[in-house]
């Protein structure tokens, strides 16, 4: 694509080289709450995302996934022309630090892809320049930030490589940006030094490690909290074989006990990042992370638990099945690795009829709205506790609600 023809598209502040830093992958859930924390702080910063119509949408003054608070920043950052909307390799800054927030996934059988960083790398180097800040921000394969380091050297090239894990809950990004501690890492002192003042910039505070260290710092955050996840789930699963009510035992246990203060409900534990760094570290780990691959079962499994149970004490090939909520958590709109579509697959191979619907999502063309579905189905199941639901009319139908979050429903498991 032409500059011409970027400019003509995407109102921008200037050229590319009026920015003041680079954010690829600038329009995605990591990039956007990044960007315009930057802008707000004075920056000009070039929005660079393969994405153009999610481009198209934020230059036009629209967010295209729920972050709560950055509306205002986003009207304010195109008002000062603060940001620049790019779509390809070619209009990354020549100048100033260069973020990319491109993470490594796992592939099919649970081990790391480094092969996603490899080939944005390879894309942006023509277009960097030897003495840039070079900053990964999205989980890494530990190791990663050092072979980035070394692969370039021999490459001849002579950029500052540094490691600044994001670390924010999805949607409250703008929120905690502003209030969290940063962790900062870089391969040489100068990097350090540099991501550093970059990041000082809107971080209330920074914590100064190795690479590796950060590397370990972000996987180990999430692998924890899957397995808090993994642990109520699992308490979840005995209490109910025995015929207890788990939320009476939860408020029995944490009613003024300080140690269980923090202590998970259980609920459908998913999304892009808690099972995959998870599994990212089982294998760096060597498949030697028993605690990791339990917790997988544990939380992948309790989806298909439900639809056991269900069809052991209902004749689910006669029902019409409604699911409540289809993004992987409560109140956003991200759907990606939610558990409420294993459940739903899992449900299309015994029940009658399989609908959904979700407040938030926009991007499924098989929901249907709320009222529709519970007027239409025999039985409800609560899957992702939106805010929107907590006292709903479900109209007496018979509900699933795992996550024990239903105010004054027909709660029949």
């Amino acid at each position: 694509m032409n500059r011409a023809k970027s400019q003509k598209e995407f109102p921008q502040a200037g050229s590319v080289g009026s920015a003041d830093l680079t954010v690829v992958g600038g329009a995605g859930h990591v990039g956007i709450p990044l960007v315009l924390a930057f802008a707000e702080a004075g920056l000009t910063v070039n929005v660079n995302d393969l994405n153009r119509e999610t481009l198209a949408t934020l230059a036009g003054g629209k967010l295209p996934y729920i972050e709560h608070g950055a509306a205002p920043l986003l009207s304010k950052a195109l008002a000062e022309n603060r940001l620049i909307f790019t779509s390809s390799p070619q209009e990354i800054g020549r100048q100033g630090p260069v973020i990319v927030t491109v993470g490594t996934p796992v592939d099919e059988f649970f081990n790391p892809v480094r092969k996603a960083i490899q080939e944005c790398i390879d894309a942006l180097l023509p277009h960097l320049v030897d003495g840039q800040l070079l900053v990964l921000r999205s989980t890494v394969y530990p190791g990663t930030t050092a072979w980035l380091d070394s692969y370039l050297k021999r490459l001849g090239r002579n950029l500052k490589v540094a490691f600044c894990p994001e670390r924010v809950v999805q949607g409250h990004g703008i929120k905690e940006l502003r209030e969290m501690p940063q962790i900062v890492s870089g391969m040489s002192p100068e990097a350090e030094q540099e991501a550093a003042a970059l990041f000082r910039l809107i971080a209330p505070e920074l914590v100064i490690v190795t690479p590796l260290e950060a590397e370990f710092a972000k996987l180990f955050s999430n692998a924890y909290r899957y397995i808090e996840f993994a642990a109520t789930n699992q308490f979840y699963l005995i209490a109910k074989s025995a015929g207890a009510d788990y939320q009476t035992i939860m408020k029995a246990m944490k009613h003024n006990y300080p140690r269980a203060k923090n202590f998970p409900g259980p609920g459908f534990a998913a999304g892009p990042c808690l099972f995959k760094d998870t599994m990212q570290l089982a294998a760096f780990a060597r498949n030697q992370f028993g605690l990791g691959h339990a917790a997988m079962q544990i939380n992948e499994g309790l989806v298909l638990n439900v639809v056991e149970d269900l069809r052991r004490n209902f004749e689910l090939e006669k029902m019409t099945v409604g699911l409540l909520g289809m993004a992987f958590k409560a109140d956003i709109d991200d759907t990606r690795a939610s558990l409420s579509y294993k459940l739903k697959k899992a449900l299309q191979t015994c029940a009658r009829e399989v609908l959904t619907t979700d407040p938030f999502v926009t991007t499924d063309p098989a929901l249907l709205p709320f009222d529709a579905v519970v007027d239409r189905s025999d039985l409800l199941i609560l899957c992702t506790p939106h805010s929107a639901f907590k006292k709903a009319d479900l109209k007496g139908k018979p509900v699933v609600d795992v996550w024990g979050f239903l105010d004054n429903a027909n709660v029949v498991y």
